[in-house]
């Protein structure tokens, strides 16, 4: 596994995420690790790049498209990966997952109509909500057994309070990495078919599952009010900026209304490269995604316990799925403001702020981890060092005399 831990070489790319103007914007300096995009370091596995300068060697970029190949290539993986059986008949291809969301809203709902997310939440998921002119309704996940939970009482009674009419479901969760439970999805589903919601469910992050948790698609259960965006290679094989997304429900009726509303619009079909790369993908790479979820496991148990013994003030939420972990610093005791110092300047990680995801606490940051562990360490050292230093003195008097005996400013 050891090209998971290679370098990143960020160089003269236009990457997103190490752009100087993007990081001076969030964290008023350059001079952070960019852990804040949802994307890989990681180097894609080999039958990827083989298509990709299959096609190129070509030299020829004549229409070629095999949307079929790509739906049943989907369809088989979820098969042997998942024990889900999806219809390759019953696929939309979109630009992309995003997109693929925004067409939904569209379609599936009318302006001024609310549309329920779990927060804390995906930001874009509240953006492309309101930009549909549709009314943003969270209900707030709770914190129980030390991991977060859905509140179904309350769930339910926001869904008949405003009128909801549909929700985005996030499944796996991003930001706090749950995998929802059987059980879980079965009341989800339940309330929606009792309410007759519409349940748009973003399940991208579906392959990235660790040790002792299954996904569940929400395509298992019999409720005709259910569409997916079920598959895209972006998360699973760090193919972000070349994937396309894919719509899917087995709904019939609805499936000719999507079809038709992305056909109209000229958006079913990708190009060349993402085609076969997803092709590629799907039918070659399962034992580079075994490596890097094994991998990913690993950096996940070297962030807990690093933690633990060297700054035990540090809540690290368990993920059971995602490569992004969810951290609690509020124990730390510091003011927002002293908390970026430390995390962005001190320990130069450039991590998303919580309130990003609607968040109540600004003490609250996700981290993305698909990044080599020589990265991560060298940050949580530096993290490590900046705790340890704190000045008692700098500490604000209103926090110290709340603050227990073992808070690391007081």
């Amino acid at each position: 596994m050891s090209h998971f831990n290679s370098q990143s070489n960020y160089g003269d790319n236009r990457f997103i995420k190490s752009q100087p103007q993007m990081l001076n914007n969030f964290y008023g300096t350059t001079d952070v690790f960019p852990y804040w995009v949802a994307d890989m370091d990681f180097k894609v596995a080999a039958p990827i790049t083989q298509e990709i300068n299959r096609l190129a060697e070509r030299g020829v970029y004549s229409y070629e498209f095999n949307e079929q190949a790509v739906f049943s290539a989907i369809s088989n993986w979820h098969a042997k990966r998942h024990d889900v059986s999806l219809n390759p008949e019953n696929f939309v291809q979109v630009p992309g997952v995003l997109s693929g969301i925004a067409l939904l809203l569209r379609e599936l709902t009318n302006e001024g109509d609310a549309v329920l997310i779990h927060t804390p939440a995906y930001h874009q998921f509240a953006n492309l909500i309101t930009k549909a002119d549709r009314k943003v309704v969270k209900n707030e996940l709770v914190i129980a057994d030390d991991k977060y939970q859905i509140d179904f009482d309350a769930f339910e009674a926001q869904i008949l309070h405003d009128n909801v009419k549909a929700m985005i479901f996030c499944n796996p969760h991003n930001p706090t990495g749950r995998v929802w439970t059987q059980a879980e999805l079965s009341k989800v589903i339940a309330i929606a078919q009792r309410h007759n919601v519409t349940v748009i469910s973003d399940e991208i992050h579906s392959d990235i599952i660790f040790s002792g948790h299954q996904f569940t698609s929400l395509t298992r259960f019999d409720y005709d009010n259910v569409v997916t965006l079920i598959g895209s290679p972006a998360k699973t094989f760090g193919m972000h900026s070349i994937s396309n997304g894919y719509i899917y429900t087995n709904n019939v009726a609805m499936l000719t209304n999507i079809k038709k509303l992305v056909g109209a619009l000229y958006l079913d079909h990708g190009n060349a490269l993402t085609t076969f790369a997803t092709i590629a993908a799907y039918e070659k790479g399962s034992e580079w995604v075994d490596g890097m979820l094994d991998y990913l496991q690993q950096t996940v148990t070297w962030i807990t316990e690093f933690a633990a013994q060297h700054i035990p003030q540090l809540k690290v939420y368990q993920p059971e799925g995602t490569y992004q972990i969810w951290l609690d610093f509020s124990q730390l005791g510091l003011s927002e403001q002293r908390l970026k110092e430390v995390v962005f300047k001190q320990a130069k990680m450039g991590l998303t702020p919580g309130n990003w995801f609607g968040a109540q606490s600004p003490q609250f940051m996700r981290m993305n981890i698909a990044t080599s562990i020589d990265n991560i360490s060298a940050s949580f050292e530096l993290l490590k060092t900046a705790i340890n230093s704190f000045d008692t003195e700098q500490c604000e008097s209103d926090i110290c005399s709340a603050s227990s005996s073992t808070n690391g400013c007081c």
